[in-house]
C-alpha cells in the first residue's frame, strides 16, 4: 500500500499528508468550542483530500514510471512555494482578520523552519492557529531529514557535495553490477527510520519542558520548534515560559542535534573514525558555542579593568548562561532567546550584539540537519583549504598530510564549497537590493535578508535597533521575503540543479 502511495508524484502525497494533518486542529479547536476555526481546518481538510483523489484517480490509468531524483527534486521545491497556498487556506478562514498573502507568507515561513512571524503579538492568534504554525514547522523539518539523505544525496546537494565526488546535480556512476535503489524505496526506507527517532525526540523533550513547568500546548509547541530549529512560539519566545532556565537547558541539549546528523544518523561520515568526537561539523559547532560566549563574558572584565567592583558570581553565571544558550540557538538558525540574555547582554557591554547573531545564523549548523546557513561542513572545508595554503607558503614542496577523504574535502570539496559561499552571497545581496528598492533602509534590508536565507526568522526582531514589523511590508515586499525564505531553504544549488534539461525533457 505504501508502495503504490510513494509511486504517485512527492507533491501529491505531500498534499495528501498535509490535508489529512488538518484534522487534528480541527478536533483542537473542536473540544475548546471554536466551531468557526475547527470547520475551517474540516473544510479544506476534506476538500484537499477530495483534490487529491481526483488527480490520483485520474493518474492511475496511466502506465506510471518511476520519480526520478530530478522531478523529487522539483516536488520538494513546489512544497516549499506551492504547498503553503493549500495550508494557508485554513488559517486564513479561521483568522478571519488578515489577508490571504499574510496567511501564504506565514506558511512559507513555517514549512520553510524560518519561523519568522507576521503576528508580532501572540494573543491575536488562539490555541488551534498557533498548533496549526507548529505543526506545519515541524512537518517541514521531518521534511528536511527524510529529503536530505533520499532527495539530495543521490544529487550531491545540500551539502553532500563537499564530500562527493561525483559534480553537484549530478549522480554518482554505479557498477553495472548493482542495481541502484529507485527514489520511491529511499522514502520509504529512510521515512521509516529517521520518522520514530524525530517524533520520539519531539515527545521526551514536550514531557521533559511539561516536568519544567510549562502548560502541555507552550511545551508541544516549543518541542516541535527546537526538533525543527523554526522558533515557532505561541508566547513570543522561551523567555516568555513558565520552565525558566530548566526548560532552557532541557531545549539546549536537543539543540545540539542541528549541529551534526551525526548525533541522530550515520548516513553522513565524514571522517574514517566514526563518532561525535572526530565529526569536524560538531566540534566546530562547540567551539563556536563555547568561545563566543566566553568572549562576551570576557569582554566585562577588560572593560572593568580600572573599576573597583564588586564581584557577583550569581550574575556572571546568569550572563556566561544567557551567551551560550542564545549563541547555540542562532548558530542552529532556531532564534530562540534566552531569558538571561538581556543580562549577557549588559554584562558584555553591548549595546545592540545584532551583528554577532547574524554572523552566527549566516554559519549555520551541520549539513542534512534542519539547520539553515552555510553550513559547518561547508566552513570545515575552507579551513582545511585555507590552513593548506598557508603551509605552502612557508613550506611550498611540501606534501599534505591527509586522507583520500580528507584531501578530496580539501581540494574538490573546498572548490564547491566556495562555490556555494559565492552563491550565498550573490542571493544575499540581491535580496538586498530588491527590498532596499522597494523602499526599505539599509540596515532593514540586510537584516531581512540574512534572516530569510539563513531561515532564521527571529533575528528580525532581536538583531535591529528596533523591531521590524513585517505585518506593515507591501504585497512586493513579502512575496520577495517568502522567495528569499525558499531560496535559502532549499539552497542555490539546489535550485539551479532543476534547471537541468534531464529533468523537462519529458
Amino acid at each position: 500500500m505504501i508502495a503504490r502511495i510513494l509511486s504517485f508524484p512527492l507533491i501529491l502525497v505531500l498534499t495528501g499528508l498535509s490535508a489529512v494533518a488538518m484534522f487534528i486542529p480541527s478536533l483542537h479547536a473542536l473540544v475548546n468550542e471554536d466551531h468557526s476555526v475547527s470547520r475551517a481546518f474540516a473544510y479544506s481538510g476534506i476538500l484537499g483530500l477530495a483534490l487529491v483523489m481526483v488527480v490520483g484517480l485520474a493518474m492511475s490509468g496511466r502506465e506510471r514510471v518511476g520519480q526520478t531524483d530530478l522531478q523529487n527534486l522539483l516536488s520538494l521545491f513546489l512544497a516549499f512555494s506551492v504547498l503553503p497556498l493549500f495550508l494557508a487556506v485554513p488559517f486564513y478562514e479561521g483568522l478571519e482578520t488578515t489577508s490571504f498573502l499574510n496567511a501564504y507568507t506565514e506558511m512559507v515561513s513555517c514549512i520553510t523552519t524560518t519561523g519568522a512571524t507576521l503576528f508580532e503579538n501572540p494573543a491575536r492568534l488562539g490555541d488551534t492557529l498557533h498548533l496549526w504554525r507548529g505543526m506545519v514547522g515541524w512537518a517541514g523539518g521531518l521534511l528536511i531529514w527524510v529529503s536530505a539523505s533520499a532527495v539530495l544525496a543521490p544529487l550531491n546537494l545540500g551539502g553532500f557535495e563537499v564530500t562527493a565526488s561525483a559534480e553537484p546535480g549530478q549522480g554518482e556512476a554505479y557498477s553495472g553490477r548493482f542495481e541502484r535503489a529507485t527514489a520511491a524505496k529511499r522514502i520509504r526506507q529512510i521515512t521509516l527510520q529517521l520518522g520514530p527517532i524525530y517524533i520520539g525526540l519531539t515527545c521526551a523533550l514536550w514531557l521533559l519542558l511539561l516536568i519544567g513547568g510549562d502548560r502541555p500546548m507552550v511545551a508541544l509547541i516549543h518541542a516541535m520548534s527546537t526538533l525543527a530549529t523554526s522558533g515557532i512560539s505561541p508566547i513570543g519566545g522561551v523567555q516568555n515560559g513558565t520552565s525558566g532556565i530548566t526548560g532552557e537547558m532541557v531545549i539546549f541539549l536537543f539543540l545540539l542535534f542541528a549541529l551534526s546528523r551525526l548525533t541522530f544518523s550515520s548516513d553522513t561520515v565524514t571522517t574514517a573514525r566514526p563518532g561525535l568526537g572526530s565529526d569536524p561539523e560538531f566540534r566546530i559547532g562547540v567551539l563556536l558555542v563555547l568561545g563566543v560566549p566566553l568572549l562576551l563574558f570576557a569582554r566585562h572584565w577588560l572593560g572593568a579593568a580600572d573599576v573597583n567592583e564588586t564581584p557577583n558570581i550569581y550574575l556572571a553565571l546568569k550572563a556566561l548562561w544567557g551567551g551560550v544558550f542564545t549563541v547555540l540557538s542562532f548558530l542552529s538558525t532556531t532564534g530562540f532567546e534566552s531569558a538571561d540574555w538581556e543580562v549577557s547582554r549588559i554584562w558584555s557591554g553591548l549595546g545592540t550584539p545584532g551583528l554577532i547573531l547574524l554572523g552566527l545564523s549566516l554559519v549555520g549548523g551541520g549539513v542534512a540537519t534542519t539547520a539553515g546557513g552555510v553550513k559547518l561542513l561547508r566552513v570545515y572545508a575552507l579551513y582545511l583549504n585555507g590552513r593548506r595554503e598557508m603551509e605552502r607558503l612557508v613550506h611550498p614542496s611540501s606534501v599534505g598530510r591527509a586522507s583520500a577523504g580528507g584531501r578530496r574535502i580539501r581540494r574538490q570539496g573546498a572548490f564547491v564549497a566556495w562555490i556555494f559561499f559565492m552563491l550565498f552571497a550573490l542571493s544575499l545581496a540581491f535580496v538586498t537590493v530588491t527590498l532596499a528598492f522597494l523602499g526599505m533602509e539599509f540596515q532593514e534590508a540586510i537584516v531581512l535578508a540574512i534572516a530569510m536565507i539563513s531561515t532564521t526568522g527571529p533575528l528580525v526582531q532581536v538583531a535591529a535597533e528596533d523591531p521590524i514589523n513585517l505585518l506593515q511590508m507591501g504585497a512586493a515586499a513579502k512575496l520577495v521575503l517568502s522567495a528569499a525564505m525558499v531560496l535559502g531553504r532549499l539552497e542555490t544549488l539546489a535550485i539551479i540543479a532543476l534547471f537541468n534539461p534531464g529533468l523537462w525533457r519529458d
